[in-house]
């Protein structure tokens, strides 16, 4: 819910590596009004497009130099994104060489080059651990930045979801850990299970997700938060022959659906998800989720509106 007064103009947001839209969702939800966002997958450009009403354009972020000229055309008050990081997640190689580190340099070179007196950036929490993180923090800081850096795990900010990411939230001329207090202060006491969210509606009391390896349990309860959603669609393999913590037998459970997994993502069930299969996943495997989105959302916006009362 936005802080804003009836006569208050909703600030302008513009969000980078959109992909299909969970932080879009979430800042719109806590009262930013997004005005542009920016993509080069066609397939989440695509599903975008058909559930926002403010434009996306592909473009290729690492021209940075077109992606600044392009987003002061609207000057936001706010940026915010979350670079591709899979080269660097615990899901994936946890290698910065790759290529997709890079992403993150080029976020903070975009802040620095547009200026916006407010900031997101989301990713992994490994990206702490490393020097393209350490990279991106220096350029915002030499732009004049304060910074608040938090890892958040999503089960205690309205997501049914044991899912941790790191969140930099920058503003032009703030001390370093302005916002952090408020964003441990507001946090729930205890992890959202699957059941506090969507009740009974899913019809089941356990579900399977294929485990790293079988040596770890695969079925899990819906009394608990889901494992972090990947962007993966697979079946019960026959060599899964149980684990002694599952929460039920195998043979009576089965996977979730992408569409089920959106939810647990906390996209609304009015959502339209289109495309091929892997597409679908990838996409909502590789998204923020739409409440933890708000809820860091929700937290600038209340700190902005208190900077306008004492006029700062």
């Amino acid at each position: 819910m936005s802080t804003l007064g009836k006569d208050e103009r909703a600030l302008s947001a513009v969000d980078l590596f959109a992909g299909c839209g969970g932080m879009s969702l979430g800042f719109m939800d806590a009262g930013f009004d997004v005005a542009r966002a920016y993509d080069n997958w066609d397939a989440a450009i695509k599903v975008y497009e058909k559930n926002f009403n403010h434009p996306i354009i592909k473009m290729d972020l690492t021209n940075e130099e077109d992606a600044i000229k392009s987003i002061l055309e609207v000057s936001p008050e706010l940026i915010f994104g979350g670079p591709p990081c899979q080269d660097f997640s615990t899901a994936g190689y946890q290698d910065e060489t790759r290529g997709r580190a890079v992403l993150s340099i080029s976020f903070a070179r975009i802040i620095a080059g547009v200026h916006p007196r407010w900031f997101v950036m989301e990713n992994v929490a490994t990206i702490r651990n490393t020097q393209s993180f350490k990279v991106a923090c220096s350029i915002f800081k030499s732009a004049g930045y304060g910074l608040t850096c938090k890892v958040l795990n999503a089960a205690h900010c309205g997501v049914p979801q044991a899912r941790k990411r790191m969140f930099v939230i920058g503003g032009l001329g703030e001390s370093d850990g302005f916002l952090l207090d408020a964003l441990n202060e507001n946090l729930a006491e205890r992890p959202m299970t699957i059941r506090d969210y969507l009740g009974d509606s899913l019809g089941i009391d356990n579900y399977f997700r294929v485990p790293t390896n079988y040596s770890r349990r695969g079925v899990f309860s819906i009394d608990e938060p889901s494992m972090t959603i990947r962007g993966v669609d697979r079946p019960i393999p026959k060599g899964y022959k149980g684990n002694p913590n599952d929460s039920a037998p195998v043979s009576e459970v089965r996977i979730l659906t992408p569409k089920e997994r959106s939810y647990i993502q906390t996209f609304p069930k009015s959502f339209d998800f289109f495309g091929s299969k892997s597409d679908i996943n990838q996409m909502i495997g590789n998204a923020v989720p739409v409440n933890l989105a708000k809820y860091v959302g929700s937290i600038l916006m209340k700190h902005i509106a208190q900077r306008k009362v004492i006029g700062k």
